[in-house]
């Protein structure tokens, strides 16, 4: 498993539509995008790692009350074992009346060549 088969999965599990990179299709009232941000070696000790930390970015767009969708995104994340690294409100797009809520995660993962 990664974290782009994981987020989807969880995402799919919250009822939300979900795309990796951008959304393709008609969007939805409520809908999360996915955008890999880094794989790196963090964890380790010698020159031989075993984990990678695995970071992605979840891109929320709701046309409803956004904090209800990101508040049930996140619980689901902590639960599930990823770190918030970071989440913010990015902003109301006014052509598309869509609420634009980041959240970034990170998870180890180990590694396979």
């Amino acid at each position: 498993m990664n974290i782009l088969g994981e987020l989807t999965a969880l995402m799919a599990g919250l009822g939300l539509a979900v795309e990796t990179g951008v959304f393709s299709g008609e969007a939805p009232a409520e809908y999360t995008v996915i955008t890999p941000l880094t794989d790196s070696f963090e964890l380790f000790g010698d020159n031989l790692p075993e984990f990678e930390t695995q970071e992605a970015r979840l891109s929320v767009y709701s046309k409803s009350n956004y904090l209800d969708v990101k508040n049930r995104i996140v619980r689901a994340l902590l639960d599930a074992g990823f770190t918030v690294t970071d989440h913010r409100y990015i902003a109301h797009e006014d052509d598309t009346g869509y609420h634009h809520y980041a959240i970034d995660v990170a998870k180890p993962y180990a590694w396979e060549e």
